[in-house]
């Protein structure tokens, strides 16, 4: 079973940046699409930014021109660049295996002055 480790995560002011990691157990990128996915409180979760296996990306609107997802697929790792966040992007922040029911166990950002 695939293990999905987030982290990066913190307490930042509006206006800043913070990159998020996504380790995986097994070298998994190269087969499938991954994504990024959100859940504020009282709220659904979300995509928010998505990979697919041939390293085409994606994103919400909402996130757009602020956000990059990449990875590493020597490292197995993933990453969410975020740039000019905004205090509506905290959330709790989910990496997954598109299509299946892989998913990390989360990483709190909170942006707050």
């Amino acid at each position: 079973q695939v293990q999905l480790v987030e982290s990066g995560g913190g307490l930042v002011q509006p206006g800043g940046s913070l990159r998020l990691s996504c380790v995986a157990s097994e070298s998994i990128f190269s087969d499938n699409s991954m994504g990024w996915y959100r859940q504020a409180p009282g709220k659904e979760r979300d995509l928010v930014a998505s990979i697919t296996s041939g390293g085409f990306t994606n994103y919400a609107d909402s996130v757009k021109d602020r956000f990059t997802i990449s990875r590493d697929i020597t490292k197995n790792t993933m990453y969410l660049q975020m740039n000019s966040l905004k205090p509506e992007d905290t959330a709790v922040y989910y990496c997954k295996v598109l299509y299946t029911t892989y998913w990390g166990q989360g990483t709190q950002v909170t942006v707050s002055s």
